[in-house]
């Protein structure tokens, strides 16, 4: 496969999904090539602007098999993962696989149940496989979760620990459409004259996967390389943070940058394709001060101030493999 072609799957996939989720193209965008590079997406954002319906939207474009998860207080572990239970017909307890074992899992309010439960997806996002009492199950390939969380309610909520935050290579905010994507909105629901949107499949079986390795084959100038260092590095002495983004997040941003190259059509990384994705890569890996969390300092604005103050390497021009 090309990188045209790439380009013209990525259109295709944007179009499909575009044709039922609306006004959600750049987050969608960098959903989609966060997904192309391996990695798990948190949507953050207030209810009502259509998250689950992008999650479950992607997940039918990209052919993959979807799963939903509403998470609650009272959820365990064993409700993510699965558990062994007691066969009458042979006297044995057999595994049952949980809704984890799926290609796409939308971890939905992934805030509303308890830390001991978050922590039941962390091996599977970290290391593709869960255990349960001493026994360890592979998943499935490709496997990518999708969470929302409520930024603005905190009841009956639990934050994400930082561990489990850092496993999302991404966390991104939806916003509220204009005037004219909401009134697009509500015609596209009068039109299709019932409640549930289909989106078609663009993959086959299989094809995301063929997808990924195309990806893993763009060009990565060793400039490039450092310039994610080097953002990631300035997070950690940057005003306002007490613990900075780890070596994970400039993985982030090199991953997410070579998916974006790939989706333009494009076999090199730019650093345009990295500066795009520093907010949602690297504000979510921001510890900040005491003091600046009771400012109310946004991680996100330090983030843009250190892409501000770090230099961008030169021009990087295409290099052919």
């Amino acid at each position: 496969m090309n990188f045209d072609d790439i380009a013209e799957t990525g259109r295709r996939i944007r179009a499909a999904v575009g044709s039922v989720v609306v006004g959600m193209e750049g987050p969608l965008e960098i959903a989609l090539a966060t997904i192309l590079a391996g990695g798990h997406v948190l949507f953050e954002d207030v209810p009502g602007l259509g998250k689950t319906v992008a999650a479950r939207s992607l997940a039918s474009a990209l052919g993959l098999s979807f799963r939903r998860l509403q998470c609650t207080p009272d959820m365990l572990p064993g409700d993510v993962t699965g558990s062994y239970v007691y066969a009458p017909d042979t006297g044995e307890f057999v595994f049952r696989p949980g809704p984890i074992f799926t290609g796409l899992l939308l971890a939905d309010e992934i805030n509303r149940t308890t830390p001991k439960t978050q922590s039941a997806m962390l091996e599977a996002m970290a290391e593709r496989q869960v255990t349960v009492e001493g026994n360890s199950f592979p998943l499935g390939t490709p496997f990518h979760v999708i969470a929302t969380a409520n930024p603005i309610e905190y009841e009956g909520t639990y934050a994400l620990p930082e561990a489990q935050l850092d496993r999302f290579m991404v966390r991104l905010a939806v916003g509220y459409p204009d005037a004219e994507g909401e009134t697009e909105i509500l015609l596209s629901r009068v039109r299709r004259r019932q409640e549930a949107a289909e989106v078609p499949a663009v993959l086959e079986p299989g094809e995301l996967a063929e997808l990924q390795q195309a990806v893993e084959r763009i060009h990565v100038d060793p400039d490039i390389a450092a310039y994610c260092v080097a953002l990631a590095a300035a997070t950690r002495h940057a005003q306002h943070v007490a613990v900075g983004a780890s070596p994970r997040g400039s993985q982030a941003l090199l991953l997410i940058g070579r998916a974006l190259a790939a989706l333009d059509g494009r076999d090199f990384v730019r650093p345009d394709d990295v500066k795009r994705v520093a907010v949602p890569v690297l504000a979510h890996r921001l510890t900040l001060t005491p003091q600046a969390w009771a400012q109310g300092v946004d991680p996100a604005d330090v983030v843009r101030s250190v892409v501000v103050g770090v230099a961008v390497p030169p021009s990087i021009s295409a290099v052919r493999t």
